[in-house]
């Protein structure tokens, strides 16, 4: 009956978490979520979240250097053996020796050295907080740009799946009309090499999406299987969605952008290291203070009770410890001569770093600012080549133009609907780069 019992549960078990996982699968992803997810569940993510952790127990630790340490300690030993009371008279004597003592050492003075390594450790803990801060950064970038491809390999394949269907309304209109004897049997077969090539399109196409798909569940480390994300409308992008100059993105990456931050922490890190280094030609001063007691017992001989000499026996020691560096064999010197390159570097770090930035700005402005003028140029060209082509397709209709000509004018009315879905979405994602370095958020649109 038991037996039953369990498989019952373990059935209903199995059967819910199948439940949930096609519950999960069949989820319609929006940008937000998809960015959420990536940022709860990322790797990187959580790896810098444990660091974190790590700086919180280092900055115990440093907090820790201000208290005394404190140390008790038990002895107990025994002796057997033969004991030589007078000149040749040995006996059996079994010897007991117990003893305790407390020890308390607190550093007085150590030339700072406790202070800084506690502001070091704090620091370590805000750089390491905005390492977090440029991870995520970097992920949702990531993620927006997976997402994009996917709306764009998706409209590519709507695209295609068009084209499909007007190359099959063609093939039976030109079937019609070589029936009619308006046109001759040639024109079928190439309706048909039309229509074939329009299928291994969509079968592209729908590759391409695929592979967008897949590309993106594996960032977010969701399963492919049922992995669905919501369409969003892009529309017709316009020149607002610019920036008219480019130096109010530089003034509030150089002032805001993570990776300046953190190169200006790494510069109070290495001074703190400098000074770290210089608190060896300082003298250290600590107090200490011991308390000790014991007994002894032997068979050969009476004592008093374990407690009454316990407490006879008590003894308390206090001592003060100076200690002067007078010559280091150039361990002190040494380490403060590489702290202070080691600071300098990192004041070097962070001019490369703003230049790197200023670099990394410009470029994503002049990137976008092309992008437009792609994107505005595809429109154009779009629209020019639907006038030419409606006008082949009368001409053809009316039998003043060939079958192959219609199809040049048509495979340039794909390339130009092709080229203008490349350049959309290129400068949308473009833009979301200005945003990025503009500290905007990446999911509106």
């Amino acid at each position: 009956m038991r037996r039953k019992t369990m498989t019952k549960i373990k059935l209903t078990f199995i059967l819910l978490t199948t439940l949930v996982t096609a519950f999960a699968q069949d989820k319609t992803w929006t940008l937000q979520e998809c960015v959420d997810y990536a940022l709860e569940h990322n790797i990187s993510v959580r790896q810098a979240q444990n660091t974190l952790l790590i700086n919180e127990q280092d900055i115990k630790a440093a907090q820790g250097n201000f208290l005394p340490s404190v140390g008790v300690g038990l002895r107990q030993s025994l002796s057997l053996g033969q004991a030589e009371l007078f000149p040749g008279n040995f006996v059996d004597r079994t010897f007991h020796s117990t003893s305790a003592g407390l020890s308390v050492s607190q550093s007085v003075f150590n030339g700072f050295r406790n202070t800084y390594i506690h502001k070091q450790a704090q620091l370590g803990l805000k750089t390491n907080q905005l390492e977090l801060n440029r991870i995520k950064d970097d992920i949702a970038l990531n993620v927006v740009n997976a997402y994009l491809n996917v709306l764009f390999n998706k409209e590519n394949l709507e695209t295609a799946q068009v084209q499909y269907e007007f190359s099959k309304k063609q093939l039976e209109q030109v079937k019609e009309l070589v029936t009619a004897g308006v046109q001759p049997q040639a024109n079928i077969y190439d309706a048909e090499a039309t229509l074939s090539r329009d299928a291994q399109q969509v079968t592209i196409s729908e590759n391409n999406f695929n592979l967008a798909l897949l590309n993106l569940s594996q960032l977010l480390q969701l399963p492919y299987n049922g992995f669905a994300v919501e369409v969003i409308d892009v529309g017709t992008p316009s020149e607002s969605l610019l920036y008219a100059d480019v130096s109010p993105i530089l003034d509030y990456a150089l002032a805001n952008r993570i990776e300046i931050k953190v190169a200006e922490k790494n510069i109070e890190n290495a001074q703190l290291n400098t000074k770290i280094s210089k608190s060896g030609y300082y003298p250290t001063v600590s107090l200490g203070y011991g308390f000790n007691t014991g007994a002894n017992f032997s068979n050969l001989s009476s004592s008093n009770s374990f407690f009454q000499q316990i407490n006879d026996n008590k003894g308390h020691s206090f001592n003060l410890s100076v200690n002067i560096p007078v010559f280091s064999r150039y361990q002190n010197q040494t380490a403060v001569a590489k702290s202070k390159i080691r600071e300098e570097n990192s004041k070097l770090n962070l001019e490369q770093a703003k230049i790197t930035l200023e670099s990394n700005v410009q470029r994503a402005y002049t990137d976008a600012q092309a992008a437009f003028k792609a994107y505005d140029a595809a429109m154009k060209s779009l629209r020019s080549q639907e006038l030419a082509f409606n006008n082949a397709k009368e001409r053809y209709d009316i039998g003043n133009m060939t079958a192959f000509d219609l199809e040049q004018s048509r495979v340039q009315l794909v390339n130009a609907q092709s080229s203008l879905i490349n350049a959309k979405y290129d400068f949308v994602f473009k833009t979301k780069v200005l945003d990025f370095y503009m500290g905007k958020f990446l999911t509106h649109y």
